[in-house]
Formats: structure tokens, C-alpha cells, sequence
């Protein structure tokens, strides 16, 4: 036997054995909903935090706009350099029908069109947004949430636990540029935030988040939520799986966005 197969064998010896459960995962359900457009003008913006603002739209036409799932997109609609209009998805934060407003949330990570945007509209400028076009709700019995996410997921991440009822569990492992951009949240659950400073790091980095990771616990009946950068989000995902003994089933993985690449998701 080689030296090289001793060690592949060790490895396989100290490697925890895939995880068995006779517990049904959750399922994915899919809801659709009616594309609409939506004329609406910019009511607010600010600065959440040095990296992150925050737009509100409001106008009649948000009339019967519905958003079952916390992670649900709609698009932003802005014209890029050359006049055409592009599209970018984005979380709807929150949505209060009796205001007619909705909030928007913008990590300011790349100056794409809908982030230039975001950067540039005044109070009174006008905003168009199509959806969301679909839903899909994780139900089922979960002990634990485990939620893992950049600052472009910390929208979805923190309406996740803001609408989250008592008694629910949730931990947060949230890699945002620095101290200054860690957000304040109120919420009836039980909620563990583990803010993640990268000081210069990149985002792409997945050693980042795997080595916070292994500080934690994930017990069974544990549904984990992850979205990052598509390599990270990948990387993360089989560590998850291989390292960790978390089901697949038990994962809902998407990259938000890809390095190098313009309005790109990857889904897994």
C-alpha cells in the first residue's frame, strides 16, 4: 500500500459517515403569481449602513402586490448606458399594503445598472419593478434555521427572520464588509446572528465562511438557507454535505450572483 492510500484511507476513517433520518425534509413549494408592471415613484432613500441603501416606493399600482416567501424577486427595470432597459432581480425587504410602499434593499457590492440606480434616484424620481412572477415557500417541520449569506442576501435573510413567529430558531451567518454594516432586527424568534467582518477579504472567499462554520453546531431537523457568490455558494454547499452530513434535501442553495459575470444566479 502507498504512502498516498494510507492517507486517502485515514481520511475516509475520520470522515463522518453520511447522515441517516428517517425525518421527511421539507418540500419546496411553488406558488405562482400574476406578472404585473408596476409605475411606481421613489418615496424615500438612505443609508442603512456604508454599504448598503435602502429605497422606498410607493403608488397606487402596488394594489394587490404579493410576496409569500421572503426570498421572492421582483426586477428592477433601468436603462443602461446605451438607453435599452435591463432588468435585475432584487428582494422585496418588506411590503406594507396599508402605506402602499415597498421597501428596497441594495447591497452596494458591484455598480451594476440597478445599483447605479440605486445610487443615483433622487426622492420623486419614478421606479419600475416587474413581479414577483413566482414564489417558492420551504414547509415543513424545521427544528432550526441556518441561514449563511453575503450582504446581498442579508434582505432576505433578515425579512426571513423579521416575519419569523416565537418560537422559532434561527441562527445567521452573515459575511458583510465590515462592522459598520451589521443591521439591527426585531423579531419574535430565537435569533442567533453571527456577523462575519471580512475587513478587505473577497466575497468569493469560501474558507471564510466554512471556517465560522466549523464553530458551529447543526444539529438534525436543521434547514439550511444559503446564498452567495456562485463559486462560494457551491464550495459551501458540498462542505455542507461531505463534512457536515447535512441532507441535500435540507439545503436551499443559490449563488445571488457570479463573479465576473453580469445578471447571473447559479442554482444547485
Amino acid at each position: 500500500m502507498t504512502l498516498l492510500q494510507t492517507v486517502k484511507d485515514e481520511k475516509a476513517r475520520m470522515k463522518p459517515e453520511t447522515e441517516t433520518t428517517t425525518r421527511e425534509a421539507p418540500a419546496i413549494e411553488r406558488v405562482r403569481l400574476p406578472l404585473q408592471k408596476r409605475n411606481l415613484t421613489v418615496t424615500e432613500k438612505f443609508y442603512l449602513t456604508p454599504n448598503m441603501i435602502r429605497v422606498v416606493v410607493s403608488g397606487d399600482e402596488l394594489e394587490g402586490f404579493q410576496s409569500p416567501s421572503p426570498d421572492d424577486n421582483i426586477k428592477i427595470m433601468t436603462p443602461d448606458p446605451s438607453g435599452a432597459q435591463t432588468m435585475r432581480s432584487y428582494t422585496p425587504r418588506r411590503y406594507d399594503a396599508d402605506k402602499q410602499e415597498l421597501l428596497l434593499d441594495f447591497a452596494v457590492h458591484e455598480a451594476g445598472p440597478a445599483t447605479r440606480w440605486a445610487l443615483d434616484v433622487k426622492v420623486g424620481d419614478p421606479a419600475l419593478i416587474g413581479g414577483p412572477r413566482g414564489s417558492k415557500r420551504v414547509v415543513g417541520e424545521i427544528d432550526h434555521w441556518l441561514l449563511i449569506g453575503d450582504e446581498t442576501a442579508l434582505p432576505a435573510m433578515l425579512r426571513r427572520v423579521e416575519e419569523a413567529g416565537a418560537g422559532e430558531r434561527y441562527t445567521m451567518l452573515a459575511s458583510i464588509p465590515g462592522s459598520s454594516d451589521e443591521q439591527a432586527i426585531e423579531t419574535k424568534a430565537e435569533f442567533a446572528p453571527v456577523w462575519l467582518h471580512r475587513n478587505g477579504a473577497s466575497p468569493e472567499d469560501a474558507d471564510f465562511l466554512i471556517a465560522a462554520l466549523d464553530k458551529i453546531d447543526i444539529p438534525e431537523g436543521t434547514f439550511v438557507w444559503l446564498a452567495a457568490e456562485g463559486g462560494a455558494t457551491r464550495t459551501v454547499r458540498n462542505y455542507l454535505i461531505s463534512e457536515r452530513s447535512v441532507p441535500a434535501k435540507w439545503i436551499k442553495a443559490t449563488g445571488y450572483w457570479v463573479a465576473g459575470e453580469a445578471d447571473t444566479t447559479a442554482k444547485f
